[in-house]
């Protein structure tokens, strides 16, 4: 009798053990419909203040190389690399003897042709020489002045002088050295004030004018930060490139920025309402930019949108979405079309003796 019983027994065992592994697989399927806990926000317009970015050359207000106008030997270098001069001051004296006795000479012609000209202007006042002869002693006067002051120019282009005011690089002649018109003597910089160029999309030229604030930053000086003002718009764009070169002013008294150094400048733009949401609301995939929307009845769809810029951890979005729609910021990699949703909220806190179990009643 046992033995015909077991047989029964562990049919019956093994029917069960079926049914719950049938059960198991089942569960998760009646849990299918649940809602999806995310955190949402509803658009509405914020003040927005961002920057435009974009790299720069820095350019001196003036740059000049010096150089000479006549072929001569320098006789005097009356600055170092590195000085700062004033406008006007002399800079180098090329030797000038030949110019210096041509003058003298002239000014002894000029002299006597002055005093030839007043002899002949008393005569002709008592008539005793011609009018004709009086205007060619005149027209002799006059050459012999030009003549003086044609070789006083020539003596002038002797002394070479600061055009402007500014900071001399590094001087590359010394006495005795032969100039010709051409050779380079040194560099002459204004950076008092300082120009910085760069370039920005013609998308965004409708938001460009002269004034508005700029900042830069150098990798030189990391830690310091320089402020200026959009001087110039070009009158231009590029058509290869698309882009309108904007040209900054930057005060520069300490003449830290250097010409040709890079700097990456930031353009900030007039503030304006924008429809803002976390970075993390948006969604990439591919070339796809899109946000979940949750409609009336609980669920989500996907909205595709532009963003505009991004700063703080905040993406402005342009188009696609309107002020009051709900947006899901956190729990979107969750989520599909059509999905349920339902805002996270705190947790309430726990009495600290929750987990406690009632003590049991003490027997009589």
């Amino acid at each position: 009798m046992r033995n015909q019983i077991l047989p029964g027994a562990l049919g019956a065992f093994a029917f069960a053990l079926l049914l719950a592994a049938c059960g198991k697989d089942a569960a998760p399927q009646q849990g299918g419909d649940r809602p999806v806990t995310v955190t949402t926000q509803v658009l509405r317009p914020q003040p927005w203040n961002d920057t435009l970015q974009a790299l720069g050359t820095v350019k001196a207000r003036e740059s000049v190389t010096i150089t000479a106008k006549v072929s001569e030997t320098v006789q005097r270098v009356h600055f170092d690399s590195g000085d700062v001069v004033a406008a006007g001051q002399p800079l180098v004296t090329l030797s000038g003897q030949a110019q210096q006795a041509e003058l003298a000479a002239a000014q002894a012609q000029a002299v006597e042709a002055d005093r030839l000209f007043r002899r002949q202007s008393e005569l002709a006042a008592q008539q005793l020489v011609a009018r004709s002869a009086l205007d060619t002693q005149r027209a002799a006067r006059d050459a012999a002045n030009a003549r003086v002051a044609e070789i006083r120019a020539n003596l002038g282009d002797r002394v070479i002088r600061a055009p402007f005011a500014g900071v001399l690089g590094l001087r590359q002649v010394s006495p005795g050295t032969l100039v010709t018109p051409g050779t380079a003597i040194a560099t002459l910089d204004d950076t008092a004030r300082v120009f910085v160029d760069f370039p920005v999309p013609e998308l965004r030229l409708a938001e460009l004018a002269a004034g508005q604030r700029l900042s830069g930053r150098t990798d030189a000086y990391a830690d310091r930060s320089f402020d200026g003002i959009v001087s110039t718009v070009d009158a231009r764009v590029d058509p290869t490139t698309r882009a309108i070169t904007v040209r900054g002013d930057f005060i520069n008294t300490d003449r830290t920025l250097r010409p040709g150094m890079l700097l990456r400048v930031e353009l900030q733009r007039p503030q304006r309402q924008a429809l803002l949401l976390p970075e993390i609301s948006v969604v990439q995939v591919g070339s796809d930019t899109f946000v979940y929307r949750v409609k009336a009845d609980g669920t989500v769809e996907r909205v595709d949108v532009t963003v505009g810029t991004r700063r703080d951890g905040l993406a402005e979005i342009a188009t696609g979405v309107q002020a009051g729609d709900r947006i899901v910021v956190d729990g979107t990699g969750k989520l599909r079309p059509g999905a349920k949703v339902v805002e996270a909220k705190a947790a309430a806190p726990q009495p600290a003796d929750a987990d406690a179990k009632p003590a049991a009643p003490a027997t009589p």
